[in-house]
């Protein structure tokens, strides 16, 4: 579930609540391969993590149908792909306790909703698109220009498959667990930590079982209040679920955040034009097309960061009730929904490019003094 522009409003008020993520990348001189890292060293971000929980949906797409460098030729180089981000999600954070995979299972009725109307319309655009590209590289060969051969049929990848119940996500599954097994007998850095893969047989969301095992270890007699989570997903509702569970050391990794981020053609495959602008490839070749896509970069989200300046946003002093910050944080939580999700109706009066969440505070607080009560006990 997203919030659109959210990300942006919060990365510019709140600047201080994203940092850049400190890998330690070496690069074998002679061949130009990665060299593997010793993930059992200190972090490198200079902080200790203890656990780390990965959306695997987020990793899943992005692997099998990237959207700024090539796809991948096959099945295998997908698994590899999914291997190598997981690795290095792993080498940057370094969890020392636990490592929780969560593979989205079957969605509750409104998400299933939800996914068909997507899924629809994504079909009709695709065949559309299809259409619109055989039409311009038949009006470019025409006019001499040098296009690249189309891809055979079987070669397409269908994003539809990334569904509980397809062979797909049962041969997913079966790879994670051999990863899994090959990680914990081969890197130290695995040793000693509990690894939890919650696949497609699962039912529910990837980030609500990842929220609902957060809650039941809070729940245990013996959790530690200091623990550090950290949180892989792309999604800004991850933001409002991990301010939710009152954790005090929670920090999400995302990529970092390029508003209008070119896309290769779907022609010539290159960057830095439209497909109706396309001129075809070089004469001699069809170009030196892996020196124009940019690696992704991470990104930390500190929410103890975020929490520390809702506290200063969200005080209200001489309340004619008791002040607690924690049901503050629920409310606020609950305003932003309002300001646009996938589930509930856009407010069209609320906006957040034009300071709707500022707008939304200050009717709460004047709601707070008027009614003596928070919008969490009217809730209740």
């Amino acid at each position: 579930m997203g919030v659109p522009a959210f990300f942006r409003w919060l990365s510019r008020k709140y600047a201080s609540v994203i940092i850049e993520c400190h890998e330690e990348r070496q690069y074998n001189t002679d061949d130009g391969k990665l060299i593997p890292q010793d993930t059992s060293k200190p972090n490198p971000n200079g902080i200790e993590f203890d656990n780390l929980y990965l959306d695997m949906n987020g990793i899943i797409h992005p692997c099998t149908h990237p959207e700024d460098r090539p796809a991948p030729k096959n099945e295998d180089e997908m698994m590899e792909a999914i291997f190598e981000c997981i690795d290095r999600l792993f080498a940057i954070v370094r969890p020392r306790k636990i490592l929780y995979m969560a593979i989205d299972g079957v969605a509750p009725r409104a998400k299933m909703n939800q996914q068909r109307s997507r899924r629809f319309r994504a079909s009709k655009e695709a065949a559309e698109k299809k259409a619109e590209v055989a039409r311009i590289r038949q009006e470019m060969l025409e006019k001499g220009f040098k296009v690249p051969p189309e891809k055979p049929k079987e070669s397409h990848f269908d994003s539809n498959c990334i569904t509980p119940g397809t062979p797909f996500m049962d041969r997913l599954s079966k790879c994670l667990h051999y990863y899994i097994h090959d990680r914990l007998n081969n890197d130290p850095g695995w040793r000693g930590i509990k690894v939890i893969l919650s696949d497609a047989n699962v039912p529910g969301e990837g980030e609500h079982k990842i929220m609902d095992f957060i809650r039941k270890q809070r729940a245990q007699p013996d959790h530690d209040p200091d623990t550090q989570h950290v949180l892989c997903g792309a999604d800004a509702d991850l933001i409002m679920l991990g301010l939710a569970t009152h954790e005090v050391n929670f920090t999400i990794i995302r990529e970092e955040f390029k508003p209008n981020k070119p896309k290769p053609c779907d022609i010539c495959g290159q960057l830095g034009h439209e497909m109706k602008e396309c001129v075809g490839v070089a004469a001699d070749g069809e170009g030196e097309l892996e020196k124009v896509f940019e690696e992704t970069k991470y990104i930390f989200v500190r929410l103890n960061v975020l929490r520390e300046y809702l506290e200063r946003e969200l005080q209200m002093p001489n309340l004619p009730f008791k002040y607690d910050f924690d049901r503050a944080i629920d409310d606020w939580v609950f305003m932003c929904f309002f300001v646009g999700n996938d589930f509930l109706p856009h407010l069209p009066s609320l906006e957040i490019r034009e300071n709707a969440i500022d707008r939304l505070v200050r009717l709460y607080k004047d709601c707070c003094y008027k009614t003596g009560v928070s919008i969490a006990v009217v809730n209740l």
